[in-house]
């Protein structure tokens, strides 16, 4: 029990200190637009993957505080228009949804893993997947929840030349977003397959 306690810490441990260095350098986002392309949910789904939803919540949470840092301190434009207009709605956005996003990551893969427990493979593949569309789904729907009608936004939607919160959606993350899911399935199954190979 004791080594199970020290093996998880330890990797928790190397998964958030590669989530941080990822956090603060070109490694983490791809600047596109008004929104980062973000690679941080890459070390979230492989916490969430390998040691199950409660860390890939932890994970998540270090996530979001570095996105919720970096609204604070001026370093991304949407997330500083956010906190200048709500900090709490910002708060939200950033930290709470990648803490849904992580734990939703785990029980993605655990139910997958349950239907199909001879297929590691696909399951970690499905499991990263729903990772960057949790971060998605969350992230947005929090977004348009809490900042829809504020003026940033809405001139965002004019820019986009789109009418309501759904299609602000689809024309703001769009290929953005599938580039996300596709990267988050791939890096994150290979690197959590034989990852749990060494964890069990």
């Amino acid at each position: 029990m004791k080594n199970s306690n020290v093996r998880r810490m330890t990797t928790l441990a190397l998964l958030i200190a590669i989530l941080v260095v990822m956090s603060y350098t070109p490694l983490g986002y791809l600047q596109i637009g008004p929104l980062s392309l973000s690679l941080l949910t890459i070390p979230v789904a492989i916490a969430a993957l390998v040691m199950g939803p409660v860390d890939g919540a932890i994970m998540g949470a270090v996530f979001g505080l570095s996105s919720f840092f970096n609204a604070m301190s001026g370093k991304s434009a949407m997330g500083t228009a956010m906190f200048t207009i709500n900090p709490f709605g910002c708060f939200v956005v950033c930290v709470i949804a990648r803490i849904l996003m992580g734990y939703g990551c785990g029980l993605v893969y655990k139910l997958v893993h349950k239907a199909l427990p001879t297929h590691e493979k696909t399951s970690c593949a499905i499991g990263g997947l729903s990772a960057a569309l949790l971060n998605t789904l969350f992230f947005m729907g929090t977004l348009v929840l809490f900042f829809y009608n504020s003026d940033y936004v809405q001139g965002l939607v004019t820019a986009l030349g789109v009418n309501n919160p759904l299609s602000f959606v689809i024309a703001l993350v769009g290929f953005q977003g599938l580039i996300e899911a596709v990267v988050c399935c791939v890096v994150s199954a290979a690197v959590s397959v034989p990852l749990k190979k060494i964890w069990n």
